[in-house]
């Protein structure tokens, strides 16, 4: 067979095959997991921090509601940015640097001692996490064998949940800490919320230099026009997932991309070899990005495009919304408890209510209200309750099909939401949460596992 398949040319799908399945595959997966895993810390970190840092920068609710809002401008931005990256430089490079960039402002912004530097300083977050969130599936799934790339994407959502379970434990260890430092003319101020917002910055550090010692995705190389260099990937593979010689590696010759590849032809050189910084380079690069945009509008991929961004904007929308107000919610849930035992009161009305008594005569007790352990806990609850799911999804994704998890998520994640309007205790509006929290975050993830079969290597 060795001889065989050295003598004919062989498609990707048949070398990934031949490779084996391995130790190299559960890296990866470790790999892209906790990227994952650290995407779900940061998008919704602010959630400890819009309660916590209502001191230091004097907010309103307005305010709350602007900080909220900018790391997920940053990310409609960043979307198209990091894609189109991907899509010409590569993923492995592109999700390097969204982690790095991540990081090191997520370190900068807790230094911020202005309202406004502090939210631009989030907003450059949220525009470097969604390059890391969307090339994450793709980059692990064009390692992946046919037989195990659904099953494996699907483990992913394992790892959303272990960040929704790690941020509230680190946010239970470091914010109550009696930590303040700062200059006597209270100019500059270091809380425990700074340090909270540190730690929550460096994993993405951390990953964006444990990336260095993956490759580029064979894949993403041979629709490139670099066959040769992806061979020599897939023989490293073989010998991690195998322990044999890589001479020993049953795969001689892999076929060129059967879709024409507009750079190679005319310049007779990758892609990746131009420079985004060079205006020659770039004049030639903008017109291939424009087609590949064109290509997801064209009668091919018109349906899987408006399909997925109108999922992905039905999700997005309910659950960042929701999932960054919950802490903030349970804390104000407790604070009207307190004041009104054994009273009934909704989710709108002890919003209004709470906002009243802070904007009138108790703004220095609320500012200086130590958010309620309850609250921690509460919010721990939501991640615990993800974990059926997380196992559910990845168990029975061959047996019920993807398209069953979207629709049950959905369904029955929109009558929880229109639920929440009618709670009447803290009780009733931890249950819901926790269940519009699983099903949501189910329904994401299945989402960007379909998306890697619904659109080719150039487009997705």
């Amino acid at each position: 067979m060795s001889d065989i398949n050295s003598i004919f040319e062989i498609d990707y799908e048949q070398a990934l095959t031949l490779t084996g399945f391995g130790w190299f595959h559960y890296r990866l997966l470790a790999l892209c997991g906790l990227i994952y895993a650290n995407t779900a810390i940061g998008i919704t970190v602010m959630s400890f921090v819009l309660p916590s840092a209502t001191c230091d920068f004097r907010m309103t609710s307005e305010d709350k509601g602007w900080l909220t809002a900018a790391p997920m401008l940053g990310m409609v931005v960043g979307s198209y940015f990091w894609g189109c990256l991907a899509d010409t430089k590569g993923r492995r490079i592109v999700l390097i640097a969204a982690l790095l960039l991540d990081g090191t402002v997520g370190l900068l912004s807790t230094t911020a001692q202005i309202f406004p530097i502090f939210m631009f300083l989030r907003f450059i977050n949220g525009f470097a996490i969604t390059g890391a969130m969307g090339i994450c599936f793709p980059y692990l799934g064009e390692f992946q064998p046919t037989a195990y790339r659904e099953k494996i994407l699907c483990w992913m959502e394992l790892f959303w949940t272990l960040g929704i379970v790690v941020l509230p434990c680190i946010a239970w260890l470091i914010i109550p800490l009696p930590l303040q430092f700062g200059t006597a003319d209270g100019g500059v101020k270091f809380s425990s919320w700074n340090l909270f917002v540190a730690l929550c910055s460096i994993p993405s550090l951390l990953l964006g230099l444990w990336l260095l010692y993956f490759p580029e995705s064979p894949k993403f190389l041979i629709e490139c026009g670099e066959p040769a260099l992806a061979l020599e990937i897939l023989k490293d593979i073989y010998h991690i997932n195998t322990g044999r010689d890589r001479h020993e590696c049953p795969i001689g010759r892999l076929k060129e991309s059967d879709r024409s590849n507009t750079i190679m032809e005319t310049h007779n050189r990758s892609i990746r070899t131009f420079n985004i910084h060079d205006p020659k380079h770039m004049k030639i690069l903008l017109p291939e990005i424009w087609e590949q945009t064109k290509a997801l509008c064209s009668a091919e991929f018109r349906r899987n495009t408006a399909l997925a961004c109108m999922i992905q904007f039905g999700i997005t929308t309910s659950y960042y919304t929701l999932m960054i107000w919950f802490p903030e919610l349970f804390g104000r849930f407790e604070e009207y408890e307190k004041r009104y035992p054994n009273a009934t009161v909704s989710v709108c009305d002890v919003s209004s209510i709470v906002l009243e008594n802070v904007n009138d005569t108790l703004v220095d007790d609320f500012c200086g209200t130590e958010i309620d352990t309850k609250v921690y806990w509460h919010t721990l609850l939501l991640g615990i309750a993800c974990i059926p799911t997380s196992l559910w999804l990845p168990l029975c994704v061959h047996r019920l099909g993807a398209k069953f998890f979207l629709i049950f998520s959905l369904l029955v994640a929109g009558l929880v939401t229109v639920g929440l309007a009618y709670v009447g205790n803290s009780a009733q509006n931890l249950i819901l949460s926790c269940i519009f929290e699983a099903l949501t975050s189910m329904g994401i993830s299945t989402v960007y596992c379909v998306m890697v079969d619904l659109f080719p290597t150039n487009l997705r």
